[in-house]
């Protein structure tokens, strides 16, 4: 008996045994079904669903700056906005240049700047393995490598130097790179984007919006714009001017709405679906800039200026295409607005410093705030690739050449009404500078372009002093704290911060 029972527990030990070590050879495996980093990308498919996954960073919410345009917000194009009390302590003090390092979204922007660079390189480095045709595996790595660029140039301007990361499988500590060291990544992986992507006209159906050649060279053009390049910028700007796959909407309007999607003026943007939330396809950019209250279209955030306003010349039809304001009739609508925001805020000596009203460029037709997750948001217009030629000519000693890509902006601009916005004529060189600046801030205000219009140009002292802004310090954000704090030594704060 005693043998027997000997038996029975070996038999039973070595069941035991056997079942651990098949359920631990079972938990090893990757689920059927599910993609894992090692086993994705693997087909032609698969290269596509990575591809695409790229483009999907761009309508993440906290790619926006962290979800707010805290860039319009920071200039004298925009205050906070929406109801007075909402986000005041967070949003409202980008207004005043008070945030802090460890200011509410600082963070997710950084992160979500990072989940679009894994999914680029993913792209980059693993697509070439991969049995397809070549001609579309080049595509979709220039594609990859041109929101890469993109990307990296949002990184650059925000924070200068950033850990760089090129490859799916980066050291876990990254020093910071060089400013310069990003701006090699950034001018590389355009280049290759220039060298491999189609024109515009390539593009049919489906795969329209995606990113182009013309995208990547206006892309060239804006970074060597800021890196005070102006033969490159030139360069860039023209090659984009002579393709002849762009021009102006005949309606201001239409640059940024919804007749003008993936159309003449469209260089490139980001394209949405009118659907609530962004694995659904939508894009809540203009869902937080809606007008609040009645129409309800959004949140209301990122208000024009005063000065804003008033920077437009009487009758520039481009107040009313960027400017919604109370009782305007839009799209039949009766724009209402908040009522628990008052219609004119006055400050203790009582002057006007802000009016309710709504940035008119997120604008979508509809009746209710799921339509505005529709809005397809433009990260390169023509008329700002027209703007940047005219500012490199001129910077290049050739302004009679620069008057002529400025003054088909301003054509398009009056839209018929020649009583209004005469060509400029002057081709001395410092008031051409100034002229095409003012132009840049009418034709692109409440886009995000102005903050860095004024950093770039070293005007952002002037303009930017009496709001709070600290030369030598505003000029970057300061790195999220948690970033720092996780980096255990390896990130140093901004200047000043």
């Amino acid at each position: 008996m005693k043998t027997q029972t000997k038996i029975y527990f070996a038999i039973l030990i070595l069941l035991t045994a056997v079942s651990f070590v098949g359920c631990k050879k079972f938990l090893d495996k990757d689920l059927q079904g599910t993609l894992t980093q090692q086993s994705f990308p693997q087909s032609p498919a698969d290269a596509l669903l990575a591809t695409n996954a790229t483009y999907e960073s761009l309508r993440e919410w906290f790619y926006n700056a962290g979800g707010y345009p805290i860039f319009d917000i920071m200039s004298d194009d925009a205050r906070k906005g929406s109801n007075p009390n909402d986000q005041a302590t967070t949003l409202g003090l980008y207004d005043v240049f008070k945030h802090t390092p460890t200011q509410d979204g600082l963070d997710r922007y950084w992160n979500a700047l990072y989940v679009g660079v894994k999914r680029a390189n993913v792209v980059i480095e693993k697509i070439p393995a991969i049995t397809m045709d070549e001609g579309l595996k080049t595509r979709y790595i220039a594609e990859a490598r041109f929101i890469r660029g993109l990307i990296y140039f949002d990184f650059v301007r925000a924070w200068g130097g950033v850990p760089l990361v090129t490859t799916t499988e980066p050291p876990l500590k990254l020093p910071r790179a060089s400013a310069e060291e990003i701006y090699t990544v950034i001018i590389g992986d355009l280049e290759f984007a220039v060298a491999n992507l189609p024109l515009k006209s390539g593009y049919q159906g489906a795969d329209l919006g995606r990113a182009t050649k013309g995208a990547a060279q206006a892309m060239l053009a804006r970074v060597y714009l800021f890196r005070h390049d102006f033969a490159n910028a030139e360069k860039y700007a023209m090659d984009v001017i002579h393709s002849n796959q762009y021009g102006l909407e005949p309606v201001f309007t239409d640059a940024n709405g919804v007749n003008g999607n993936n159309g003449i003026e469209s260089v490139f943007e980001v394209g949405a679906i009118q659907s609530e939330g962004t694995e659904s396809g939508g894009n809540q950019y203009a869902n937080t800039q809606g007008v609040r209250g009645t129409p309800n279209r959004g949140w209301g955030f990122s208000r024009p200026t005063i000065d804003l306003r008033n920077s437009f010349v009487t009758g520039d039809p481009r107040y009313k295409g960027t400017v919604i304001n109370l009782k305007d009739t839009i799209d039949d609508v009766i724009i209402l607005g908040d009522g628990s925001t008052p219609d004119i805020t006055y400050d203790d000596q009582g002057n006007i410093v802000e009016i309710e009203c709504y940035n008119r460029k997120v604008w979508v037709p509809g009746n209710n705030t799921i339509t505005q997750w529709g809005h397809h948001r433009r990260l390169i217009r023509y008329a700002d690739v027209l703007l940047m030629a005219s500012e490199a000519l001129n910077e290049n000693n050739k302004p009679a050449d620069a008057l002529i890509y400025l003054n088909q902006v301003r054509q398009r601009a009056r839209q018929g009404n020649n009583s209004i916005l005469p060509n400029i004529t002057t081709t001395n060189t410092s008031e051409l500078r100034d002229i095409i600046f003012n132009e840049r801030r009418q034709e692109l205000a409440m886009e995000g372009w102005r903050f860095w219009d004024l950093v770039r140009t070293g005007r952002a002292a002037q303009v930017l002093g009496p709001l709070g802004f600290v030369t030598g310090k505003h000029e970057l954000l300061p790195i999220p704290q948690s970033e720092i704090d996780l980096s255990q030594g390896s990130l140093v704060q901004n200047p000043n911060w």
